[in-house]
C-alpha cells in the first residue's frame, strides 16, 4: 500500500459538470430570490436544488467509473 493519500474524484467530476448544470442553477437562484422575503416558511426551493444536483450526478455518473479501481 502506498502512502499517497486518496483523492475522491467524484468532486472534481462535479466541479466539471457544473458548466452543463446552468440552467438548473439559474432556475434555483431565481427560485431563492423569489421566496427570499417569505417568512411564512412556506415556500421552499427544495425541487429546484434537487433538480440541480441530479443534473450534477448524471453527468458524474457517467464518468466516475472510470476514474474508481
Amino acid at each position: 500500500m502506498s502512502d499517497e493519500e486518496v483523492v475522491d474524484p467524484k468532486a472534481t467530476l462535479e466541479v466539471s459538470c457544473k458548466p452543463k448544470c446552468v440552467r438548473q442553477l439559474k432556475e434555483y437562484q431565481a427560485c431563492t430570490k423569489r421566496v427570499e422575503g417569505d417568512e411564512s416558511g412556506h415556500k421552499h426551493c427544495t425541487g429546484q436544488y434537487f433538480d440541480y444536483w441530479h443534473c450534477i450526478d448524471k453527468c458524474v455518473a457517467a464518468k466516475l467509473f472510470d476514474h474508481l479501481k
